[in-house]
């Protein structure tokens, strides 16, 4: 069995998060409107996505690190 990245664990714990909140709170809030809903909606995912971004990069360059240290010079 392969092992999940832990930027798509998280990535996906995250993104279930966000949907089940705003798939709870939004019907239900009635102080702001449509527009800012659908926003903040859009904005919390760009955020998990930007996230996703960051932890793979670090992973890639933590990888990178492994290799050139295990190499015999």
């Amino acid at each position: 069995m392969k092992r999940i990245k832990k930027s798509t664990g998280l990535t996906i714990a995250l993104l279930i998060y966000v949907s089940a909140t705003a798939a709870y709170f939004l019907p239900r809030n009635t102080e702001i409107g449509h527009t800012e809903k659908y926003v903040t909606v859009a904005a919390s995912y760009l955020i998990v996505f930007v996230l996703w971004l960051v932890l793979r990069k670090k992973e890639e360059m933590q990888r990178r690190r492994f290799e050139d240290n295990s190499k015999p010079h």
